[in-house]
């Protein structure tokens, strides 16, 4: 970390190149409105084999492109009711995505590498790309999209041209544009295991010469989005919690000139659930018994009523219990939603991109990304618990977290005829992200309600303030007419600053700190840290050389480096040992090491990869192949101690991740028959030591304490792939059948980085299919459509069950939607 001096001159830097990319933003906006005309270069669009990626910032096709990517097209994502990121991972080797639990909302991994899903506190190890917005939070994994043209995924460290939260990967959404014509579609579907409905349309169309529009939207109405086991204390009529989804979209594009043109997209997204803990249910270890609920201050026990099956798609999580009702005046969830557990987020986003020809050979680009998201929750995280009256015993906690975060970018990208080629850029971002926690965990302050009439243990203000800065510049040679040479580096600079203060704590807290007198258990009352500060620096360089055979015939190899910052874990608990990162209280060795048991390093990654593109039989068959390795430095994880209630948060030694990946796609001989699929081998494992602390003490140091060093990372199947077929029948000119099916296949893994005996989720084969009657030209059509037809259930994570007894051995694992069975009606004229 840098002193004092050093984070001042770095902060004058931000502030003068922030105004200079706002300055040349604004500046293009005018420009655009008299700027000359240039003529532009069309991609030949004729050729149904060609697929545009944007993996480099720059329109190309994906057969052409030096870099491992995955690209699904809006017609599948149709076909198979894809309506979140969750719902991919049957087409994507290697793709693990959790939605909900705890913290942050969800977590993405490649290969191998992702960023834990319990704190908000962490950006993506894998970046997610929103209409070329990087967005860091991973609240968006729990966030509805529809209207979708291309989903790409991109594998590796992608930090030259994404930044830096693409440290392993980047999950790209973009969504479609404004069309040439006018047109309207629309499609209503009922899916019968979760009861629940999904209504959408979109408009689109010309509005003028240079102004087109397109105007979407999409309701979503679930009635059992998580099933309860029976018996679980509820205040729902039913044993379901269901979900509700909008999401919606105006998109305007502008062209005035030739040589200038604006797209703006603003999204808003309403997302309310009758539960944050979602498909998480409780595996009862190796005894096979349902450890109760254990507060170790008061002593106090509460059954648990976990079945012990996490097969059954039933889960266990209690709500309405009174303690619920009496929430801290101005904070999290006091006077709505009493009794019940929720999960409620807004979200707003909006994208402006411009792009201005500034002659034949030099293109300016900008894009103003602004995100404002606010989430509001309560749910009870001991997950599980029965009172002798029949109530729940759960330990409720409501939540508040916030994001607002600006972005710019600007990149000037040169298209000379000659054999040298540039892209210089430079990007600024500005994060505000506050947390408001209420918990009731210690002393089971739900029966021992504090002398003001409050149930709960503490209440907690956590704020982080970010803001990055980087350079980027890339080059390409082209050494002969077959061979490429290109490269480039990325600087970014980044800075954050936290404070979490305490401005409640239970009598009960304080009383105990009387008893014990000296430091005594938690901190007082009212008690602040101040400033935390962290801030970093790093050179991201990147090089790949890249051989046309022939037109149809790629090879290439590149070096890759990746980074992704460090910070201060915003899960911070108000134990006593917290009062040592404030200057002046205690030894500077006792602040040290406050401040190191909440700071986090910056993860870096570095490696390489080889791979081929082919077409091939008259480009009727794709095959693209790639092999990689790669070594991730301080991986920052983040563990949750059951028995201590504590979150530890540390970073892995080093990880390597090898192996392949390969994709092809066959437009067979057979009339509208098109055959695919996706195979890739991963082996990640950790490289060097991490220690792992684990166990009742749970602490730096001690007899708990695990290597790891040689077991193989989480979420890291060794063989994973999909093999996929879409016919198209002509029944006469009118009439036209389809059948579509997806079988994928993942093999074990473990669930989390804890121990040698962490959960393993053993190897699994999912089914997907759909069989649909309608027009040719897509004018009507009426499908059926089967998703994880076996009802197969998976674990995504897993980590200790929060408030063990002594000796408890309960899990959390969190895991994917079972069967979907939908019927679907859409229009297109």
């Amino acid at each position: 970390m840098k002193d004092h001096s050093q984070r001042q001159e770095s902060a004058s830097i931000v502030q003068s190149a922030r105004w200079l990319l706002m300055g040349t933003a604004a500046s293009l906006t005018i420009s655009g409105f008299a700027a000359p005309a240039f003529a532009q270069d069309e991609v030949d669009e004729k050729d149904n084999a060609i697929i545009i990626v944007n993996a480099r910032k720059q329109d190309e096709t994906l057969q052409e492109t030096p870099v491992t990517v995955t690209s699904i097209s809006a017609d599948t994502l149709d076909k198979f009711q894809v309506n979140e990121v969750a719902d991919v991972v049957s087409r994507i080797p290697a793709l693990n995505v959790q939605v909900g639990g705890s913290g942050a909302g969800g977590q993405i991994s490649l290969r191998g590498i992702g960023t834990t899903n319990i704190s908000a506190a962490f950006d993506s190890a894998v970046a997610f790309d929103f209409d070329g917005v990087s967005i860091s939070t991973m609240r968006l994994v729990q966030a509805s999209f529809f209207d979708v043209a291309q989903i790409d995924v991109l594998k590796g460290p992608q930090s030259l041209f994404f930044g830096k939260s693409a440290s392993a990967g980047v999950f790209s959404v973009r969504s479609a544009d404004p069309t040439k014509s006018w047109e309207m579609g629309g499609k209503a579907s009922y899916e019968f295991e979760e009861e629940g409905y999904t209504v959408g349309g979109y408009i689109s169309g010309p509005i003028s010469d240079t102004l087109g529009v397109r105007v979407a939207a999409q309701y979503q109405d679930i009635n059992k989005y998580v099933e309860l086991e029976a018996g679980t204390p509820s205040v729902f009529l039913n044993t379901g919690k269901g979900l509700k989804n909008f999401v919606g979209r105006v998109t305007l594009q502008w062209d005035p000139s030739d040589n200038f043109s604006a797209n703006l997209k603003l999204n808003y997204n309403h997302n309310f659930g009758d539960s944050l803990l979602g498909h998480s249910d409780i595996s009862c270890g190796a005894n096979g018994v349902a450890d109760d609920v254990f507060l170790a201050l008061s002593g106090v026990r509460i059954a648990s009523n976990a079945t012990c099956d996490i097969q059954d798609g039933l889960y266990p999580h209690p709500d309405g219990h009174p303690a619920l009702q009496v929430i801290a005046p101005g904070t999290t969830g006091a006077g709505r939603y009493k009794g019940q557990s929720y999960n409620e987020t807004n979200t707003f986003f909006g994208r402006l991109a411009m792009d201005l020809e500034l002659n034949d050979s030099l293109t300016l680009s900008s894009v103003t990304g602004i995100l404002d998201l606010e989430n509001e929750h309560a749910d009870h995280f001991s997950y599980v618990g029965i009172l002798p009256n029949g109530d729940p015993g759960g330990l409720p906690a409501p939540f508040s977290d916030a994001l607002k975060q600006y972005t710019q970018e600007l990149r000037l990208t040169s298209d000379y005829d000659g054999m040298f080629n540039f892209m210089v850029g430079g990007f600024w971002e500005s994060r505000s992200q506050p947390l408001q926690t209420s918990q009731n965990a210690f002393i089971g302050s739900f029966l021992f309600p504090d002398s003001r009439g409050i149930g709960y243990d503490w209440v907690a203000n956590r704020a982080t303030k970010s803001e990055a800065l980087s350079f980027f510049g890339s080059a390409s040679f082209d050494i002969t007419d077959q061979l490429e040479l290109s490269g480039g580096v990325r600087w970014t600079d980044e800075q954050k600053v936290h404070r979490t203060s305490f401005p409640f704590l239970h009598n009960a807290l304080t009383f105990l700190n009387g008893i014990v007198g000296g430091i005594g258990l938690v901190v007082p009352e009212g008690f602040q840290t101040g400033p935390i500060e962290f801030s970093d620096s790093n050179i991201s360089p990147e090089v790949t050389l890249k051989y046309q055979a022939t037109p149809d015939l790629n090879f290439y190899a590149s070096y890759k480096t990746g980074f992704k910052s460090g910070g201060v874990d915003n899960s911070i608990l108000p134990t006593a040992a917290l009062q040592f990162v404030k200057p002046g209280f205690g030894t500077d060795a006792q602040r040290q090491a406050a401040l190191d048991s909440i700071i986090y390093d910056s993860e870096t990654a570095k490696g390489g990869e080889v791979g081929v593109k082919a077409m091939l039989a008259d480009r009727a068959l794709r095959i693209n192949a790639s092999l990689f390795y790669f070594v991730f430095d301080n991986l920052q994880v983040q563990n949750f101690d059951g028995a201590a209630v504590r979150f530890l948060t540390v970073n892995a030694g080093e990880v390597t991740t090898k192996g392949f990946d390969m994709d092809w796609a066959w437009q067979t001989p057979v009339e509208g028959l098109r055959l695919s699929g996706t195979v890739g081998y991963t082996d990640a494992k950790f490289t060097d030591t991490f220690i792992s602390s684990n166990g009742p003490d749970s602490l730096p140091g001690t007899a708990d304490d695990i290597d790891l060093d040689g077991r193989r990372a989480a979420r890291a199947p060794k063989w994973s792939g999909n093999i996929a077929f879409d016919w198209s029948i002509p029944m006469s000119d009118s009439l036209e059948f389809g059948l579509n099916g997806n079988a994928f296949y993942s093999g074990s893994y473990f669930a989390s980085n804890t121990t040698f005996n962490d959960y393993v989720q053993g190897d699994y084969v999912t089914l997907d299919g759909s069989v649909s009657v309608g027009h040719p030209d897509g004018k009507w059509k009426l499908s059926l459509i089967g998703v994880n037809l076996t009802n197969e259930i998976w674990a995504n994570t897993a980590g200790d069950r929060p408030f063990l007894p002594p000796g408890g051995d309960d899990r959390v694992v969190t895991q994917n939607r079972g069967r979907q069975l939908f019927v679907e009606a859409a229009f297109k004229f």
